[in-house]
């Protein structure tokens, strides 16, 4: 090897094995969409101007140095207007219909926390008086006011991108207005997109542009702000394990107090086997029983609100005073310290409050508001009211308040109930998490996973088996560790907080970048909520020793786990495209590629969009022949949720005509599935290639004609006398784009006088040459070329790169899904080249 840094073949294998289908979890990146470094300027400029302006007259666009044609640039126009992410205004039936369909998944961990706080909250605070149990209740009270119902109802959930929530929704939205995602993978293109809604704050905001300038200059702020995301993502995958254990424990030990002999042994072992049960049926995923979760939860929130409200009546209405929050500084300085340490377990009543922006993407924001204001939060104040009435009767209660509240006559139907609902809650927070991952692995930030969709009409209902097994022995371990829900509660409130701090600083970005917020209002959000969270965050952090290292531990784990990944991949990246063959080089070879071009349609995968992957080179070293259609192919993932069909496939040609090679970006958002098999995407992408061609030689056509077009239009304008003249001239690329009557019947003039060339393409000798040759390939076959990279940190690294690249994540390589399966290409049609990058 000539240097560290060059690019050399281990060996070249071709390998003949079967499968089928398109994979979902795949892992790629890429940068610009030109092809030679001295064009890359001047056309993002152009682009930039299109995107500001629109694509104006045929005058201007033409004047200009012509430029290559993207499919997407013209098809990304002609269907803005139709394919709106705009839902409609559903009706009040429907938006309460929706609803109630969110207390089966939403609302499932927040609605089980009555069952373990109190008795968490006194196990740090005996109750020795009634300002211990009124000032427990005020802090439970105002703590659900303020988080669940002033924060994420009113403020968080209107942060929502494109309908998505969540940590990394919030990160996509936010990598949309600034480019602070640490691979250069933003192309004008992307902003035709109709989902992407760009709205670049104005020259007026100078305060937003001065943070969008900072965010995109300073290479520390853009790692700040992705640790940021991936400490709140391990946090999200941490409740995945606390969850589950917490609340399936919390629901069986009330059978401790009916059962003689059922002791803590007993609960710890029901619990595993209600765990096990639980994880071992996900694979058949939740869509089939989904129908039962809501009917259950408001049953459950019912049960709540009305045994509350008896326990409230029967026993002492006057805690009502706990409205007053005097009662919230009595309790501190009465138990001083005490009270600092029962915050911990004050915070467990919003669990799951971060579940309300996460899931938001199934469901809508006045679905989600109305259930929270109208079911929810009447029901868990009058369920906290009811224990709190309870223990002001009978304080000794304290460590089973839940069931020893509830009246005899129904201990055992709310046992069951409860039962359900906490297996519900966990079914709700396991699902989170596998979606939590998919959307780190579509933006490069998690190993290549296995992902099965587990329903054809849901896209957001997935299976990940490595996810699902690791969560299952995780919370097998933690339940027969901790053998209680005090210990694990410990846990539990570190993972909870730690989520809605970082929701709580990416929301205010989004308000300081964004959204049109005064600077006193965007800055009392943090000053507010963020100290009420560091407050919790401090009371929990105490519990360290106690079981609170555990989150810290599993936050750890995943965080180097997903930044290890995220840092290798961005270095493999900028390798290739250090090493990326000159298009000089390409030029010399000739439209040969120094080799025999045979018939058929060669699809290298490659990761980068700017330049001729290196990759390329070391198959025309390696075979015999090239194929006569070579398509570089990206499968690129866009911060947008999803994007359109009709917008997928994003064309440029590479070298001269008689090359015939091209590139093709594959656009999808970090929620759209790639689900097509081979076959249909072989076709899809044929028929776009085919498509691009056309509209090409119309491009070309109408560069060449330019004096007599000009002629044309200026006949035009002065005929109709009609301001919308570039309107009227942008007819001829895009004729099935729907224009009012005038632009309609002048378009039909225009039409009518343009040359042969350029109104049928179908007549051009090249044009036809090339499709024909196009179809011949396509008769001869597909054939995928795949490079399996291996990265290794050149000899002058410092110790800890080296580590980091050549061990951890050389490990993460080797054992994660490989390119091939990922991807569910033909295994016959793979040839496959291992190479070796020097980072």
């Amino acid at each position: 090897m000539e240097g560290e840094d060059r690019i050399e073949e281990s060996s070249v294998r071709l390998l003949r094995r079967s499968g089928s289908g398109w994979g979902s979890g795949s892992r790629w990146v890429d940068g610009s969409e030109f092809d030679s470094d001295s064009e890359t300027a001047q056309r993002s400029m152009n682009d930039e101007n299109e995107g500001r302006e629109g694509y104006g007259s045929l005058r201007r666009r033409l004047v200009k140095k012509p430029k290559r044609v993207d499919s997407l640039d013209v098809e990304a126009m002609e269907i803005a207007g139709a394919h709106s992410h705009h839902s409609k205004d559903l009706s009040l039936w429907s938006t309460l219909a929706i609803a109630f369909q969110t207390l089966g998944v939403v609302y499932g961990d927040m609605g089980t926390s009555p069952l373990y706080v109190f008795a968490d909250v006194f196990s740090k605070v005996p109750i020795e008086s009634e300002v211990d149990v009124l000032g427990a209740l005020s802090l439970v009270m105002y703590t659900i006011a303020l988080i669940p119902l002033a924060k994420y109802v009113f403020v968080v959930l209107k942060a929502n991108d494109n309908g998505e929530g969540g940590t990394f929704a919030l990160y996509s939205l936010i990598c949309r207005y600034a480019k602070v995602n640490l691979l250069p993978n933003r192309q004008p293109a992307d902003e035709q997109i109709s989902s992407f809604k760009l709205k670049l704050p104005t020259p007026e905001l100078e305060r937003a542009l001065n943070i969008k300038d900072a965010l995109e200059k300073k290479s520390y702020l853009k790692t700040l702000l992705l640790l940021l995301v991936l400490m709140g993502t391990s946090m999200i995958i941490g409740d995945g394990i606390l969850t589950p254990a917490i609340s399936v424990m919390s629901a069986v030990s009330g059978l401790q107090g009916e059962i003689e002999g059922f002791g803590t042994n007993a609960v710890v072992i029901v619990s595993i086997i209600i765990l096990t049960a639980l994880f071992s049926i996900q694979r058949f995923g939740t869509g089939k029983v989904g129908f039962l979760f809501a009917p259950i939860l408001a049953l459950w929130f019912f049960s709540l609100g009305s045994i509350g409200l008896y326990n409230l009546v029967k026993y002492d209405i006057s805690v009502l005073r706990a409205i007053n929050p005097a009662y919230i500084y009595l309790f501190f300085k009465k138990n001083s310290k005490d009270a600092w340490s029962a915050l911990g377990g004050c915070v467990l009543c919003i669990t799951g409050a971060e579940a309300m922006f996460a899931d938001l993407g199934h469901f809508s924001v006045p679905a989600i508001q109305i259930a929270f204001t109208c079911v929810v939060f009447p029901c868990l104040l009058l369920a906290y009211m009811g224990q709190a009435a309870y223990l002001m009767r009978f304080p000794d209660s304290s460590d089973r308040i839940f069931y020893d509240s509830v009246p005899d006559s129904l201990f055992w139907p709310v046992l069951v109930v409860a039962t359900f609902a906490a297996m519900i809650a966990s079914q709700a927070m396991i699902s989170a998490t596998f979606s939590c991952v998919k959307q780190s692995m579509a933006l490069g930030c998690f190993p290549r996973l296995k992902i099965i969709h587990t329903s054809k009409r849901s896209m957001g209902q997935i299976y990940i088996p490595v996810m699902n097994w690791f969560l299952m022995i995780m919370c097998i371990v933690v339940v027969a560790i901790f053998r209680s829900t005090t210990d694990i509660s410990n846990a539990y409130g570190i993972a909870e907080v730690g989520v809605m701090i970082v929701s709580t600083s990416l929301v205010t970005l989004v308000m300081l970048l964004i959204w049109k917020t005064n600077l006193f209002l965007a800055l009392c959000f943090p000053l507010v909520f963020g100290s009420i969270e560091l407050i919790y965050m401090s009371a929990v952090l105490s519990k360290i020793m106690e079981g609170g290292w555990l989150p810290l531990v599993f936050a750890t784990f995943f965080l180097c786990i997903m930044y290890t990944w995220n840092y290798g991949s961005v270095l493999k990246y900028q390798s290739e495209v250090r090493e990326k063959i000159s298009m000089d080089f390409m030029n010399d070879l000739g439209s040969t590629l120094g080799t025999v071009r045979v018939p058929g349609i060669g699809l290298l995968y490659n990761e980068l969009v700017h330049g001729v992957p290196s990759i390329f080179g070391q198959f025309l070293l390696s075979l015999p022949a090239i194929h006569s259609v070579i398509v570089f192919v990206c499968i690129k993932y866009i911060p947008v949720p999803v994007v359109p069909q009709e917008e997928r496939f994003l064309f440029r040609r590479v070298c001269q005509k008689d090359y015939h090679m091209f590139r093709c970006v594959a656009r999808y958002g970090y929620k759209d599935i790639r689900k097509e098999d081979h076959h249909s995407f072989e076709q899809l992408l044929v028929e776009s290639l085919e498509k691009f061609l056309r509209r090409e030689a119309q491009e070309l056509a109408l560069e060449s004609n330019f004096n007599e077009l000009d002629s044309i239009s200026e006949i035009s304008r002065d005929s109709q006398a009609s301001p919308g003249d570039a309107n009227d001239l942008r007819i001829p690329l895009m004729q099935d784009l729907r224009l009012d009557e005038a632009e309609t019947s002048a378009s039909e003039e225009t039409s009518a006088a343009l040359p042969s060339s350029v109104m049928s393409s179908d007549e051009d000798p090249s044009l036809e040459y090339e499709l024909s040759a196009l179809r011949e390939a396509m008769d001869s076959g597909f054939t995928y070329l795949l490079g399996h990279g291996d990265v290794r940190a050149k000899k002058n690294s410092l110790f800890l790169k080296k580590l980091v690249v050549n061990y951890f994540y050389a490990f993460l390589r080797r054992n994660c899904r490989a390119g091939a399966a990922n991807m569910s290409v033909p295994h016959m049609n793979i040839i496959q080249v291992e190479m070796t990058y020097m980072v």
